[in-house]
C-alpha cells in the first residue's frame, strides 16, 4: 500500500504531505484540516505499536507553524526531549514508518539522522537540546551561515540544570536562536489579544532596542534628571510588559521574550516564531499547549496524559490491550512502602518519573517523604546525600540510563563520604523499543568503579524483595539494585545459598561455573540443561551481590574446569571483567569466558530480538559454553591463567 492510499484513511489533505513544502502552501483552514488528520494518523498507528502519544498530540500546531516559518534542514530544528519529534517525522516524508514505530526495521522513537536528513541530534535525554543549540549557533556564526536554529524544549525539560546552564551562555554569546518553551504543564495562560500582539512585535524590533538605548545614553548625560527619569520609563515599559504577560521569567538573563502564546493557534504561533527568526539575537517563544490534546482519553488521563503507552491500546478508551501482568516496577513499589510503613527514616527520590518508577505509590500513602526532583539526576543524588547525611535512607529510583548522568555525584557527593543512599535502577539491561539511549547496559560497568559501592541484581520477585531489604540495611556506603524491564519472570529458588551466592543447579560433575547475573537466571538453568546432553556438569550460580564480587564466588570458580559468565550489561568493565580481576588476584588459574553487550550503539527492537542479535540465547550460551568445554579435553594443559572473553 502506498503513504498516499495508506494516509487517505486518515485524511486527503495528510496524504498530500511529502515534505515540510507541501505545509507551506496551505491555507489556514488547511491546516486546521490537517491538524485533526495529524491526530487521527497518531492516534491510530501508535494505538498499535506503543509509543509516546499525549506529547505529540500536544506539538501538532507548535510543528507545523515550524516548519512554515524555517526551511528545515537548512534550518536546523531541534527538539528536546526527542519524543516530541513524531509529527515532526510526518511532516518530513516518514509517514510510513508508523506502521512498525520503536519495531524492528520500523521508525524510531526518537529523531534518527539515519531515518532522514531533518534530524541533526539524536535527542532522547531530556534538558541538552539547548547546549546543541548553543554550539550550534555560536558555529553558523563563525562560520557565516545565515541558518537559523531552533530548540523546542519543555515536557519538563526546562527543570535540568542543563538547561539552565546553555541559557546563562546563550544569553552572553548573543547569537541568532530560537527557543521554543513548549509549556504544556498547565501553570501558565496564555495571552492573546492584539495589545499583547503588538508589544511582542515592538519587543523583537531592533530599532525598538535602539530608541531605548539612545534615550538612555541622553538621560544619562544629565545625571541630577536622566538616570531616575530613564528608570522610571524603563520600570513602565515593563510594568505594562508585566501586566500583559506576566511570565517574563527569562528577561533577567537578557533573552528576549515572546508569549505566552496559544500552541494551538498556529497563526499565532507563525506570528510569534516570524518576529523571533528575524530579530537576529536569542528569542524565547513560550507555547502554552496541552498534552494529549484533542484526545478524550489523552486528556483525561490525569497521571500523564497518556505520556506513553507501553504497548497497544484501544482507541475508544486509551486502555492498554494486553492483560496486566505484575512488572519488576509493581514488586518493587509494593516492597518499597513495605519497609517505609516499618521505617519513617527512608524517603524516596524521582528525577520526573514517579509512576514509571513505582516511588509514586510511596507518595501516595507517603507524601511528605517523597521528593521529584525533576529531569535533575545530578542533583538528586547529592540532594540524597544531604537527606543521608540528615538522618534518613533516601531510595532514588530512576532508570538505569539516566544515573550515568550523576556518576560524578554518586561517586564524590555520596561514596566518598560513604552514605546510605539506595539508587534503584529501572529498566536495566537491554530494553527493547526505545533504542541505544535508553539502553540501561552502562551500569555495573560504569558504577564498578565506585569504590564502597555495593550493586545488586535480582533474578525474581524474591530476590528483589530480599535485596532491596539488604540494600536499606547496609548504613555505612551507598548500593544499587538493578532490574529490568517488563513482567517479572516466575520465582527461581536457589538450592542452597553460599555466603551472597545462590546455587540454583549443580551436578555430581564440576566441569563448569556458570554465573548467571540477575534475570539471566533462568537462562543459567536452560543452558545447564542443554550442556548436561552433552555428557558435561555445569553448576549455576547466582551472585546477587555482583560488586564488590563476593570472596564465595571466587572460591566457586577455583573448583571448576571452566567460568562462564553471562550479563545484560557491557563486557568491558561488567560483571565477568571484575570476576576475572577478582580470580587473578586470587590466584585462581580456571579459564573465564564473559559473555554480555558489546560496548556499542544496538539498535531499536524487541528485547528478545535483541539477545538473539547478541547471542545471549540458552541455545547460543549452550553451544558456546559445550564448544569451550571440550576444548578443554582436547587440550589439557589447565595452568595457563587464561581469563579470556568470548565476542559475540
Amino acid at each position: 500500500m502506498s503513504v498516499e492510499e495508506d494516509t487517505a484513511n486518515h485524511g486527503r489533505l495528510l496524504g498530500t504531505v511529502r515534505g515540510p513544502q507541501d505545509v507551506k502552501r496551505m491555507s489556514g483552514e488547511e491546516l486546521d484540516v490537517l491538524a485533526a488528520e495529524i491526530r487521527d494518523f497518531l492516534i491510530a498507528k501508535v494505538s498499535r505499536t506503543g509509543g509516546h502519544v499525549g506529547p505529540n498530540l500536544g506539538v501538532v500546531e507548535l510543528t507545523l507553524a515550524m516548519h512554515r516559518v524555517f526551511d528545515s534542514p537548512r534550518d536546523r530544528l531541534l527538539f528536546d526531549t526527542g519524543h516530541q519529534a513524531y509529527v515532526h517525522k510526518i511532516l518530513t516524508g516518514r509517514q510510513a514508518g508508523f506502521d512498525k514505530l520503536r519495531q524492528r526495521g520500523g521508525l524510531s522513537g526518537y529523531p534518527s539522522q539515519a531515518e532522514s536528513e531533518h534530524d541533526l541530534i539524536e535527542n532522547s535525554h531530556a534538558s541538552t537540546a539547548l547546549s546543541y543549540a548553543d554550539g550550534l549557533a555560536k558555529a553558523y556564526a563563525l562560520r557565516g551561515e545565515a541558518r537559523s536554529v531552533v530548540a523546542v524544549v519543555g515536557d519538563g525539560a526546562l527543570t535540568g540544570g542543563m538547561c539552565w546552564e546553555a541559557l546563562n551562555n546563550i544569553a552572553t554569546a548573543g547569537n541568532s536562536l530560537v527557543i521554543v518553551v513548549n509549556d504544556n504543564g498547565r501553570s501558565y495562560s496564555p495571552t492573546i489579544g492584539g495589545l499583547a500582539d503588538h508589544l511582542s512585535s515592538l519587543r523583537l524590533n531592533p530599532g525598538y532596542e535602539k530608541v531605548l538605548d539612545t534615550v538612555k545614553d541622553a538621560l544619562g548625560s544629565t545625571p541630577l534628571v536622566g538616570k531616575p527619569m530613564y528608570e522610571v520609563l524603563h520600570a513602565v515599559k515593563k510594568g505594562i510588559k508585566d501586566a500583559v504577560a506576566p511570565q517574563a521569567m527569562f528577561e533577567d538573563l537578557g533573552i528576549k521574550y515572546v508569549g505566552p502564546v496559544d500552541g494551538h493557534d498556529v497563526a499565532a504561533v507563525e506570528s510569534a516564531l516570524r518576529a523571533a527568526k528575524n530579530f537576529g539575537g536569542p528569542v524565547i517563544v513560550h507555547a502554552v499547549t496541552r498534552k494529549g490534546y484533542g484526545y478524550r482519553p489523552a486528556e483525561e488521563d490525569e497521571a500523564d496524559c497518556l505520556h506513553g503507552p507501553g504497548g497497544a491500546f484501544d482507541v475508544e478508551t486509551g486502555a492498554l490491550l494486553a492483560a496486566p501482568a505484575v512488572k519488576w516496577t509493581h514488586v518493587f513499589a509494593d516492597e518499597l512502602l513495605a519497609v517505609a510503613d516499618e521505617r519513617p527514616d527512608v524517603v524516596g527520590i524521582t528525577a520526573a518519573m514517579a509512576e514509571p518508577t513505582g516511588i509514586a505509590k510511596l507518595a501516595r500513602k507517603y507524601p511528605e517523604r517523597v521528593y521529584d526532583v525533576g529531569i535533575a539526576e545530578q542533583h538528586a543524588a547529592t540532594s540524597a546525600a544531604g537527606l543521608a547525611l540528615g538522618g534518613l535512607h533516601p531510595v532514588v529510583a530512576v532508570y538505569a540510563t539516566f544515573l550515568n548522568r550523576a556518576f560524578d555525584q554518586v561517586l564524590l557527593d555520596v561514596a566518598m563520604h560513604k552514605l546510605p543512599v539506595t539508587f534503584v535502577l529501572d529498566r536495566a539491561g537491554i530494553t527493547g523499543p526505545d533504542g541505544p539511549s535508553h539502553y540501561g547496559i552502562w551500569d555495573m560497568s560504569v558504577f564498578g568503579v565506585v569504590p564502597g559501592l555495593r550493586i545488586a541484581a535480582p533474578r525474581d520477585a524474591t530476590t528483589l524483595r530480599e535485596e532491596l531489604r539488604e540494600a536499606l540495611a547496609v548504613d555505612d556506603g551507598p548500593t544499587v539494585v538493578r532490574f529490568p524491564t517488563g513482567t517479572v519472570a516466575a520465582d527461581l529458588p536457589a538450592l542452597r545459598r553460599v555466603g551472597p551466592v545462590d546455587v540454583l543447579a549443580e551436578s555430581a560433575r564440576t566441569d563448569v561455573l556458570l554465573v548467571a547475573v540477575g534475570s539471566f537466571g533462568q537462562l543459567g538453568m536452560e543452558v545447564a540443561a542443554r550442556v548436561a546432553e552433552h555428557g558435561y556438569g555445569v553448576t549455576v550460580v547466582d551472585p546477587r551481590w555482583v560488586r564488590p564480587v563476593p570472596a564465595e564466588l571466587v572460591q566457586l570458580a577455583a573448583g571448576h574446569r571452566l567460568v562462564v559468565s553471562v550479563e545484560d550489561g557491557v563486557r568491558v568493565g561488567g560483571v565477568g571483567d571484575a570476576l576475572g580481576q577478582a580470580m587473578r588476584d586470587a590466584d585462581v588459574r580456571v579459564p573465564l569466558k564473559d559473555l554480555g553487550v558489546p560496548a556499542d550503539w544496538h539498535p531499536h527492537g524487541t528485547r528478545a530480538q535483541i539477545l538473539a542479535d547478541l547471542g545471549l540465547t540458552a541455545q547460543d550460551v549452550a553451544r558456546n559454553v559445550t564448544g569451550w568445554i571440550s576444548g578443554l579435553d582436547a587440550t589439557p594443559d589447565r595452568l595457563t591463567p587464561t581469563s579470556t572473553s568470548a565476542q559475540n
